[in-house]
C-alpha cells in the first residue's frame, strides 16, 4: 500500500518557531512533524510514501524522513499546483495502480487507516473521505424569535461533519483531480453527482499545527500519549 502526503506548506504562521524548515519538518517531540504520521502509516501497512514538497526541498525531506522505516520518495512539484493538482502529480510517482492514501502532512491525527480503507473497499466508492468534528471555540446561544437570550452552553465540538482531509482514492477518482487547482472544487462534486463519494467518520484526535500555540499542543499530547511514541 502507498500514501501520498501532501507537504508543500511554507510555515509562515509559526514564524521563528519553524526554524526556516518546511512546515512539515517542524520538530515535534524531537521528531519531524510529518513523521510521527508516517509512522501511523506504517503500522497501517503502508510501506511507500510521496511526499509532495517545493522542487528543491526533496534532499530535505528525505534526509529528515530517513529513520521513518518506510520508503520515502519525494514529488518536487516545479510549481504550485494546489491541493488537487499536488496530489495528482505525486500519484504518477507510484509504483503500483489501485487505491492510495492521501493527506495533509502538518497534522496529527489517530484516523484508523486500515478502518478507512476496509469501509472504501466495502462501498465500493471511488473515492472515500475521512470526516471529524471539529472542536469548538464558541458557545451556543439560545434566541427566541423576538431575539430573547434563554440559554448559554457550551459546546465541545461543531454539530457537523467536516472534511478531515484524509482520504482513500481509486483510480477513477485519481483521474478526475486537476493538474493544478483543489479536487474539493471539480472532482469530489463530480464524484458526489455519480453518487460515488463515500464518508468515514472520524471522531479521535485532529490536531493541525498552523500556529506556535499548535505547535506546543502537538509537544504536548505526543509526550502525554506514549502510543505515538511506539
Amino acid at each position: 500500500m502507498e500514501a501520498i502526503v501532501l507537504a508543500g506548506g511554507k510555515a509562515e504562521r509559526l514564524g521563528d518557531a519553524a526554524g526556516g524548515r518546511p512546515k512539515c519538518l517542524v520538530p515535534v517531540a524531537g521528531k519531524p512533524l510529518l513523521a510521527w504520521q508516517l509512522g501511523r502509516l506504517r503500522r497501517a501497512g503502508v510501506t511507500r510514501v510521496i511526499v509532495s514538497c517545493l522542487a528543491g526541498q526533496e534532499h530535505e525531506f528525505e534526509r529528515e524522513l530517513a529513520d521513518a522505516e518506510v520508503e520515502v520518495v519525494c514529488a518536487g512539484e516545479p510549481e504550485r499546483l494546489g491541493r488537487g493538482g499536488g496530489i495528482r502529480y505525486a500519484a504518477s510517482f507510484r509504483q503500483e495502480d489501485g487505491d492510495v492514501y492521501a493527506m495533509n502532512g502538518d497534522e496529527l491525527v489517530d484516523v484508523d487507516f486500515s478502518g478507512l480503507l476496509e469501509r472504501h473497499r466495502a462501498t465500493g466508492a471511488a473515492a472515500t473521505v475521512t470526516v471529524a468534528r471539529p472542536p469548538s471555540s464558541f458557545g451556543q446561544v439560545d434566541l427566541t424569535d423576538d431575539d430573547l437570550i434563554t440559554g448559554f452552553h457550551e459546546v465541545s465540538t461543531v454539530p457537523y461533519w467536516v472534511n478531515c482531509g484524509i482520504y482513500v482514492l481509486g483510480e477513477d477518482a485519481l483521474a478526475r483531480f486537476p493538474e493544478k487547482g483543489d479536487h474539493e472544487t471539480t472532482a469530489f462534486p463530480e464524484l458526489v453527482a455519480d453518487g460515488r463519494l463515500r464518508g468515514f467518520r472520524h471522531e479521535g484526535l485532529w490536531l493541525t499545527v498552523n500556529t506556535p500555540k499548535e505547535l506546543k499542543r502537538a509537544d504536548e499530547h505526543v509526550a502525554a500519549h506514549p502510543e505515538w511514541l511506539a
